[in-house]
């Protein structure tokens, strides 16, 4: 069995702050990283959800129903539209709170770094969403093709200020890539989870809006993308028969981009330590660095080994790393979770 080198930090931690994320990630699992995350912590806990509570303050973007919809973390979760008789084009949103959280997490990141408790040579990682999760999570109807050109150079612009305002070389930048996968799933006829809204081959759509994204990033900062299937309530919002609209999603946008993955991390259902799941790897384009969402937090380190076994039968080296995010995990489980990593792979 190929033992798997190195670990990634899919994005969101259990911790309330920045500098306790940095300081016990690399206490765990300091030389399996090459790149930290701040956790997600903050506003952006619940990944996107927050997203409303800002664009629903731009002139011409409404909430939709007379009184907020409370979430949890006192956000609303009411859907937004597109004010009668309002040219989305003419919207201008506010700032969409990216770029700011990850200009103040670098900041701890870069004074841990100065003080020793961060190993030279481990990047900043910023975990961004697609704008397809953004415009299909919250708009609907005409709405979503009006806005989505809006939104998309919005959060461009929030990409060009971190990339303004962070040296290049301690910069790696992720695409979490979640919504999407819904609506492949969706246009094969498997489970009804979601529509594209533009003509033609909802795949071709979505292949070339992320390869997009991943050229907006330049070739000195590391970019890497996240494939999932969601994790509310910590399942997926459909169970794939196997990695094979993985595979076919990830060979398509690393051919359509024009620079190529540092790294690419595909997840793993806590029930797959079978051949069948593993074997579409086998036709997987290369990738700098493969990372497979096999750790689990229910059966730690025994589940992960036995998915780590069938997963060695086809790819002959990867890293390991949660299907998603452990943000939303229960409080209490991320230590043991980010020992599972160092557990089951070796260091760099």
């Amino acid at each position: 069995m190929t033992q798997p080198q190195g670990a990634l930090l899919v994005g969101s931690v259990n911790y309330d702050d920045a500098e306790t994320t940095i300081r016990t990630s690399v206490a765990l699992l300091g030389g399996h990283l090459k790149r930290i995350p701040d956790g997600e912590v903050g506003k952006r806990f619940h990944w996107i959800m927050f997203q409303p509570d800002v664009l629903g303050q731009a002139d011409g973007i409404e909430r939709v129903g007379e009184e907020p919809i409370p979430f949890k973390a006192g956000l609303d979760a009411r859907p937004l539209r597109i004010a009668d008789g309002v040219d989305a084009a003419s919207i201008t949103l506010p700032p969409l709170g990216y770029a700011d959280a990850a200009i103040e997490s670098y900041r701890v990141f870069a004074r841990l770094r100065d003080e020793g408790a961060v190993p030279d040579g481990i990047r900043f990682q910023v975990s961004l969403p697609t704008p397809v999760a953004v415009v299909s999570s919250f708009f609907s109807g005409d709405d979503r093709a009006a806005i989505e050109p809006v939104y998309a150079g919005a959060l461009v612009a929030e990409v060009n200020e971190i990339l303004t305002a962070i040296p290049h070389d301690e910069l790696a930048i992720q695409w979490d890539v979640a919504s999407e996968l819904g609506i492949i799933e969706h246009a094969s006829g498997y489970g009804a989870v979601m529509d594209a809204w533009w003509e033609g081959d909802p795949f071709d759509g979505l292949v070339s809006r992320l390869a997009a994204l991943v050229d907006a990033v330049p070739v000195d900062v590391e970019v890497g993308v996240h494939l999932c299937y969601g994790d509310a309530g910590e399942r997926h919002f459909i169970e794939p028969t196997d990695a094979g609209t993985l595979v076919r999603f990830a060979n398509a946008v690393i051919a359509a981009a024009s620079r190529s993955l540092s790294w690419l991390h595909l997840p793993v259902p806590i029930a797959r330590d079978d051949a069948e799941y593993f074997a579409p790897l086998a036709g997987l384009a290369p990738v700098d660095e493969l990372y497979l969402g096999l750790v689990h937090r229910e059966d730690g380190a025994e589940g992960a080994a036995r998915r780590i076994a069938a997963a060695s039968a086809v790819v002959p080296e990867f890293g390991v790393a949660t299907e998603c995010g452990i943000g939303r995990a229960p409080a209490g489980s991320t230590e043991g979770v980010l020992r599972t990593h160092a557990e089951v792979a070796a260091p760099w």
